[in-house]
């Protein structure tokens, strides 16, 4: 059963920086993609960032491009998103998401990102 943890949400000044992280157990992480999905009030969930399995192919909504980088521990079977220069338009709930063929298998539960002076 996969199971997502996040962390590392909280409350930041524009210009500063989080660095999210998901640790994910109940299944071979090193065999999924994962993702970050975000959720502002009143919203839709969007896509922020995706990773390959092993790492080597990622992207990026055009909002974080340059901002935000993904990446991944298959040994520590954790996702991280290291977000820098955040603006109030970051603020919403972080969630991350594992697939496999297309198919998505598990969310987690989210952490709070804000953003505000």
């Amino acid at each position: 059963q996969v199971q997502l943890v996040e962390s590392g949400g909280g409350l930041v000044q524009p210009g500063g920086s989080l660095r999210l992280s998901c640790a994910g157990s109940g299944f071979t992480f090193s065999s999924y993609t994962m993702s970050w999905y975000r959720q502002a009030p009143g919203k839709e969930r969007e896509s922020v960032a995706h990773i390959s399995s092993a790492g080597g192919s990622t992207n990026y909504a055009d909002s974080v491009k340059g901002r935000f980088t993904i990446s991944r521990d298959n040994a520590k079977n954790t996702l991280y998103l290291q977000m820098n220069s955040l603006k109030p338009e970051d603020t919403a709930v972080y969630y991350c998401r594992a697939a496999q063929r297309g198919i998505v298998r598990g969310w987690g539960q989210g952490t709070q990102v804000t953003v505000s002076s």
